[in-house]
């Protein structure tokens, strides 16, 4: 299956980044790689020097940036490796200061269009959601093995859904007959446990689950705000971090850190002046998150629900 994911907010991304001839860029979630291919056009123009290191976990990710990025492979390093690890990348390759850097977080449209890998619950599959497939943990792992009450958890946690008891309840029955080892099976088991009235409306019954259970296999919220902290540190003064969301936990996470490190001071608001030496890290740029134009969403409503925080290093 052909590796294809269409970049969200591209023209805003490279504007976000400040992209330069010459400058040196991580895109920590390569994916499609129509990011990364863009940020090295620009880079390409630098007669010397200039470079971007591109992370994905996905091998299939990284082998079709290969031949995607093959015009650029003086200037492009393509490392297998979770976004999580990105200081001992940059540690092993010997950067020490990035002019910019990039997370796209979610699922690229490979992932979600390829049935095979059990993200979607438009496909009947096995129920696996590895972004790396070389990790052990999967989908079905958690809906067979965790406790009814730390199921609800996750699917209250991490998907936002309010009939999350009720459908863990159904779960736990549902394995005492059989183990649940597709997609299709815990769709129905959805379904089952949403009363009916409440399917009529909104989005599909599943896809706050199927939302939860991603992010719980491949810990997607427990990694990112060491992750982008990560980031912010290695950046050098002027540098910029562009982070894009798509739904409300992880961008309530990114604005909080922002703001906490474009505001450090840790003083009571009474105190006249700062004493416990807090020092602001970042400037915010976007004051909003900016979003996808009307002419980006009508090509791609996957960016529905895409927000850009854009910050520079001070």
């Amino acid at each position: 299956m052909k590796y294809f994911h269409q970049p969200v907010m591209l023209e805003e991304v490279i504007e976000g980044l400040n992209v330069r001839p010459g400058g040196v860029y991580v895109d920590c979630t390569l994916g499609g790689a129509g990011h990364s291919e863009a940020i090295l056009k620009i880079i390409n123009e630098s007669v010397t020097g200039g470079q971007l290191v591109a992370l994905d976990q996905d091998p299939a990710a990284i082998s079709a940036a290969e031949k995607r990025l093959a015009p650029y492979k003086d200037r492009v390093l393509l490392v297998k490796a979770n976004f999580a690890t990105v200081a001992d990348v940059l540690n092993e390759l010997g950067i020490e200061e990035v002019d910019g850097f990039l997370f796209d977080l979610g699922t690229s449209s490979h992932q979600l269009d390829n049935p095979a890998r059990g993200f979607s619950y438009q496909h009947d599959a096995p129920l696996d959601m590895r972004m790396d497939p070389g990790q052990p943990l999967t989908a079905g792992d958690l809906v067979n093995s965790l406790s009814e009450e730390e199921l609800a958890d996750i699917i209250k946690d991490y998907g936002e859904e309010r009939w999350a008891s009720r459908i863990a309840s159904f779960i736990r029955a549902e394995r005492k007959v059989q183990p649940i080892e597709t997609t299709g099976q815990l769709v129905e088991i959805i379904k089952k446990a949403i009363p009916a009235s409440a399917r009529r409306q909104g989005p599909h019954p599943a896809k706050r689950t199927f939302q939860a259970l991603r992010i719980a296999v491949n810990r997607e919220l427990e990694i990112l705000e060491s992750a982008v902290s990560s980031a912010v540190q290695a950046l050098r003064p002027g540098g910029r971090i562009c982070v894009i969301t798509f739904h409300s936990l992880e961008d309530r996470i990114i604005k909080d850190l922002y703001r906490r490190l474009a505001s450090p001071c840790k003083c009571p608001r009474e105190f006249p002046v700062c004493v416990c030496g807090g020092r602001k890290t970042l400037r915010i740029i976007t004051s909003r998150p900016v979003v996808p134009s009307k002419e980006e969403l009508e090509s791609n409503p996957r960016a529905r629900s895409a927000k850009l925080r854009v910050a520079e290093k001070v």
